[in-house]
Order: C-alpha cells, then sequence, then structure tokens
C-alpha cells in the first residue's frame, strides 16, 4: 500500500473512533482537572450539539488528513519545522487521536481504565516520545517553553486552563484553534476547541516541551 492509501486508511480508521466525541462539550460546573488538581467535578448533561455527528465526523476526516500528509503539501506551520520534529509531533497526535473515545477516570492513565486529563497527556508523550511528565497539570506547566500568546500556538504544544491563576486542566494542541482532552467525569477523551466558548475562557498558557 502506498503512502496516500495508507494515510486515508488511518484517517478513516480514527474518524471512526472519534465523530462521537469530537465535540465542544461544557464540562460541570467545577473546572474539569486532574485528581490532585481539584475536587471531583459533578456529572453534567452536555448541552446539544449545533453541528451534526456527520457534519463533525466530516470536519475530524479532513484536519486528520491534514495532519498526516507531508506539512508542506498543506502551508501548515509545522513544514517550518526540521523533518525529524515533524516526524514527532504527528506521532504524537495520532497517538492522542487513537485514544478518543476512552472514558474519563478520576486518577487515571490507563488506555484500558480510562483518562483523567494529566493522565491522558501524560501516557501520549510518553507512549509516543519516550518524555515522561509530572502526573499532574499544574507541574506539566512548569516544563518547556512559556507560550502567552494563542495566535503562536503549533501542534503538539500543551495548554493549559485554570481558575483564579491556577492551572487545573491540561490538553494537546492539534492545530486550527482544537485541542485533544479528557475534560471531566462522565465524559470521554473527545477534541474541544480552544477559541470559542467555556475553554476559550479557561485558557491560560502553553507550553512547548523539549524534545519535540
Amino acid at each position: 500500500m502506498g503512502r496516500a492509501p495508507l494515510r486515508l486508511t488511518l484517517a478513516a480508521s480514527l474518524v471512526l473512533m472519534a465523530a462521537p466525541v469530537f465535540a465542544q462539550q461544557v464540562p460541570s460546573s467545577s473546572l474539569a482537572g486532574d485528581s490532585a488538581d481539584a475536587p471531583a467535578p459533578v456529572t453534567n448533561t452536555a448541552l446539544p450539539e449545533a453541528m451534526s455527528l456527520s457534519d463533525r465526523a466530516l470536519l475530524l476526516a479532513t484536519d486528520l488528513n491534514r495532519l498526516l500528509v507531508p506539512a508542506a503539501s498543506v502551508g501548515d506551520p509545522v513544514a517550518n519545522l526540521p523533518t525529524e520534529q515533524q516526524s514527532k509531533i504527528k506521532t504524537v497526535l495520532q497517538r492522542a487521536m487513537a485514544l478518543l473515545g476512552t472514558p474519563y477516570r478520576w486518577g487515571g492513565s490507563d488506555p484500558d481504565k480510562g483518562f483523567d486529563c494529566s493522565g491522558l497527556v501524560g501516557y501520549v508523550f510518553r507512549n509516543a516520545l519516550g518524555i515522561e511528565l509530572p502526573r499532574v497539570s499544574r507541574e506539566m506547566a512548569k516544563n518547556g517553553e512559556l507560550i502567552n500568546d494563542k495566535a503562536k500556538l503549533a501542534a503538539g504544544d500543551l495548554v493549559f486552563f485554570g481558575r483564579r491563576g491556577r492551572v487545573d486542566h491540561v490538553g494537546i494542541y492539534v492545530g486550527e484553534g482544537r485541542f485533544v482532552h479528557a475534560p471531566s467525569r462522565g465524559k470521554d477523551v473527545q477534541v474541544s476547541n480552544l477559541d470559542t466558548g467555556y475553554w476559550s475562557q479557561k485558557f491560560m498558557q502553553a507550553r512547548r516541551l523539549d524534545g519535540i
């Protein structure tokens, strides 16, 4: 199988897993966080989706294919990076996207049992690149190059959220204003929008890790 068909096959398979969870869902009244960062959130019913399931699946398919093709061919900023660094970023994104739909689990760091937010991020970077990160989001926020401007975000960056100046949630930026994360109890690993809605109001900073 050639590279192009292989990329399309991978994108299609990821879409089948991700379509039901590609959503901008509002978490419970307390910001979702890791087991060591915040009190256990109360499950809340998600608001109705404005975008249909088929539309979300199509959009995600486009995004995944864009991430899987050579960056230079689609004008992605990642094209300016060395080939080895591009490969690392794609490995991280593929690993993260493959976990879409995994249930949230308080204190979880195992795909067979579930993830909390920092458990997901730690698992992805450990298994994709062998990078070990602190267990909780507020400690992760001390690693790597600080990025305060959302306009300068790049795929693979860690994005952090919180209240009153205190980080208590983390996700992995995937590009075009979206990030993958484990939101809160009762929800699954999903892709959310960084530029609008709940998460845009809670964004605090981002970090670009060494080695990626």
